[in-house]
């Protein structure tokens, strides 16, 4: 199992977030096994997702998917995301 770590400034945390659950299929039918979302306490425009992935592999796959890329296109995502992959120890 593997994390990872993306966070990222949105223009709008509520269309960002209903863009986020509307594309629950496409994480899961990836690998993904949970989610959980975080707004800065100081800055609510700055989101951090941790996202539980069955391998590292099907993680790093979907990061890179055009698919991801689209869905924060349209959840009104500024600039790059910050990416990490994590492993639990």
């Amino acid at each position: 199992m593997a994390t990872m770590l993306i966070q990222h400034k949105v223009k709008n945390f509520t269309e960002w977030k209903k863009v986020f659950d509307s594309a629950i299929k496409l994480r899961t039918s990836s690998g993904e096994l949970s989610a959980q979302v975080y707004q800065d306490a100081s800055d609510p425009s700055k989101v951090t997702t941790l996202n539980k992935w069955n391998s590292l592999a099907n993680a790093q796959k979907f990061a890179q998917s055009p698919e991801l890329k689209a869905a924060m296109e349209q959840a009104g995502v500024q600039g790059p995301p910050s990416v990490s992959f994590l492993n639990e120890v």
